[in-house]
């Protein structure tokens, strides 16, 4: 079975992004991102990859699918690019989208966890990227299957939190922390086994 696997960044306070939704205040280190553009390349957005030297059809490493909120697309809209990643699968979740201009990106309006457990069941040997919000992954967190936290050295002090909603601990355990010349980790957790 696939898994879904929260792939995303964090402030040391937990903060995913500003309160507009900026996540320009994140530090970038050099060996963090060859770290990010070796180990996990369908993380980068197609229309940015041959500005940070990168063949536009890298191979997938690790997943063949990304899950996104609105907020998280939104961006992409703004800037006129209805498809952000083109080598991958692309669903958006959301209630208030009345449609999405690219037939590449399929429109979730309904229940995520209906469609995170039908992406699971499929054959393959890649995984499904959950790209974000805090909303989504709130509403997800009992499918979720692996965290990978990049986790810069800064504090936002507000924000968007990692995650959102109800009240309902779910633990992980630690079973890869990478450190990088910033200060900052990725650090990759799994539900306890037993």
């Amino acid at each position: 079975m696939r898994k879904l696997v929260y792939f995303i960044g964090v402030s040391i306070d937990g903060m995913i992004a500003g309160p507009d939704g900026d996540t320009g205040f994140h530090p970038l280190a050099p060996d963090m991102v060859a770290h990010l553009r070796t180990e996990f390349p369908e993380t980068m957005p197609t229309h940015i990859r041959p500005l940070i030297g990168m063949a536009v059809d890298t191979p997938n490493k690790r997943y063949d699918t990304v899950v996104m909120g609105r907020g998280t697309y939104q961006p992409a809209l703004n800037e006129g690019i209805d498809s952000p990643y083109t080598h991958l699968r692309q669903y958006v979740v959301s209630r208030s989208l009345t449609g999405i201009a690219d037939p590449a990106v399929t429109l979730v309006p309904g229940d995520p966890l209906a469609l995170v457990r039908q992406l699971k069941a499929e054959d393959g040997d890649l995984d499904v990227w959950l790209c974000g919000g805090a909303n989504l992954a709130g509403q997800l967190l009992p499918e979720i299957d692996e965290l990978v936290v990049k986790s810069y050295p800064v504090v936002a002090g507000g924000g968007v939190p990692m995650f959102s909603g109800g009240f309902g601990p779910r633990g992980f355990t630690p079973v890869e922390v990478l450190t990088f010349g910033h200060g900052g980790t990725v650090t990759t957790y799994r539900p306890p086994q037993g």
